[in-house]
């Protein structure tokens, strides 16, 4: 933190448990308000972060859009199938510490919500934070001393159960027509693709 109550990107990131890569993301996204010093390094105040902390721990509020409530089921879904030991099974986590499984978990929330907004169609952006999360994906690999390969597998683990979560939660809300079905498995890949594609792009860039 910076005597004037201002925070490093680094900094900010900590205080919300999230990745640096993640919280440049949401501040790209608008998501979370930062300014840029003469030598262009991000800040942020403290208080908005606090703010912003207490926010993601709030409840829904009322009249919360269609996409926001599909994301929040299916972040839902995520989290049980979390906790009921999936990710333990995977070789690549079982080496990782707390604090970078809770970074790549946190990546994989995003994942979705920013897939939801895609799918809405709600955000004209979506594509290009897609691209940002495959960066963010190979960073956080590349942090943890994982091979390319084994970042790939990270990026797919969480797309395989995300993505099912997404079409559980289409299908109880009556979308099963053939024809949105297919639109949906479209969009769906558009968007997945362009993760995996940046990811790999990233690590050649590496």
């Amino acid at each position: 933190m910076t005597d004037d109550g201002w925070l490093t990107l680094s900094a900010a990131a900590a205080l919300l448990g999230v990745h640096a890569s993640t919280l440049r993301l949401w501040a790209d996204q608008g998501e979370i308000a930062s300014t840029r010093t003469a030598g262009g390094h991000r800040r942020f105040r403290r208080s908005e972060i606090d703010a912003f902390a207490a926010a993601r721990r709030d409840v829904r509020p009322a009249g919360a859009n269609s996409g926001q409530i599909v994301a929040e089921a299916a972040l839902g879904r995520a989290r049980m199938q979390m906790a009921e030991g999936r990710l333990r099974d995977e070789p690549w986590y079982k080496d990782l510490d707390e604090a970078r499984r809770a970074l790549f978990r946190d990546a994989g929330r995003q994942l979705l919500v920013v897939l939801v907004r895609f799918l809405s169609e709600e955000d004209p952006e979506a594509l290009t934070q897609a691209a940002e999360l495959g960066r963010v994906y190979n960073r956080l690999g590349l942090e943890a001393r994982l091979s390319l390969a084994d970042r790939v597998r990270v990026f797919l683990f969480f797309n395989a159960f995300l993505y099912q979560s997404v079409i559980d939660q289409y299908r109880s809300a009556g979308q099963r027509g053939a024809g949105q079905w297919a639109a949906l498995h479209g969009r769906t890949l558009e968007f997945t693709n362009a993760v995996l594609l940046a990811l790999v792009a990233d690590a050649e860039q590496g």
